[in-house]
């Protein structure tokens, strides 16, 4: 089973920027986007395309034009469910679980703690509910999680990691501890797991030419439950793709 996951940054620019050549290349069996910023007639028919390989399931957030989820998966799900069972998290389309034989794949956009760590209070909400959704989850089957989770982990996560340190949203000792939470919950950072001391990010600003100097975050992960490692047979950083300002990641794992 090739998963892929990539935070698009709006669905209709990145159409414009060799989408469909990427994935037609990378051929996933499931495609889990992030801030696709479209609300749901507009994302089916950015992806119409696809439809033919692919079935759809699309959240969207109350407000027009952010946040927002897909997945887009050749095995249909036996069960699809949005959001985490929360009315004051759900209004934004961050969620979409789907259920199949062996597990459950989550894919989420975590909330960004905002400009001057405004929304951190709200971030710090969420992860507290979303890791006791994923732990209810993962009492009946396994879990496998992708997604942009906005935050970098450890200090080999970021480029300038002491300069952001407690100032810069997603990088803040609440949500490296949140994060560390949801680990500690039974589940395993498979890029880490495979390449401790490997550098690589998954998202570089727009501005001050980040990516062309690599300044850049990991914040965009594949986490699996304990009990499923052994089943995960590759995980990779597909930086040599563009048309985001992160790039896809790619986990394949043997289940079914």
């Amino acid at each position: 089973m090739k998963i892929v996951s990539w935070n698009v940054n709006g669905i209709r620019a990145i159409l414009k920027k060799d989408f469909t050549k990427s994935i037609a290349e990378i051929n996933p069996d499931i495609l889990c986007l992030q801030e696709t910023k479209a609300q749901k007639n507009e994302v089916e028919k950015a992806l119409n395309s696809f439809l033919e390989q692919y079935h759809l399931f699309v959240n969207e957030a109350e407000k027009k034009g952010y946040s927002g989820t897909a997945i887009l998966t050749k095995p249909k799900p036996l069960q699809i469910t949005y959001g985490i069972d929360n009315p004051e998290f759900d209004k934004e389309g961050r969620v979409i679980c789907a259920e199949y034989n062996s597990y459950y794949l989550v894919t989420v956009y975590t909330p960004n703690a905002g400009q001057g760590l405004k929304r951190l209070d709200f971030k710090h909400a969420w992860d507290i509910a979303f890791k006791n959704y994923i732990q209810e989850l993962d009492a009946k089957k396994p879990v496998v999680i992708c997604g942009d989770l906005n935050v970098a982990h450890q200090a080999i996560d970021l480029k300038n990691d002491k300069s952001n340190y407690n100032k810069t949203a997603g990088y803040t000792q609440i949500e490296i501890d949140d994060f560390s939470d949801l680990l500690n919950a039974g589940f395993v950072d498979v890029f880490r797991y495979f390449n401790p001391d490997k550098i690589q990010y998954t998202y570089w600003s727009y501005r001050f030419k980040a990516r062309e100097r690599n300044t850049g975050w990991r914040i965009d992960y594949f986490l699996v439950s304990e009990r499923i490692l052994d089943k995960v047979k590759k995980m990779e950083i597909l930086d040599q793709y563009y048309g985001s300002d992160h790039c896809p990641i790619l986990m394949e794992i043997d289940l079914d």
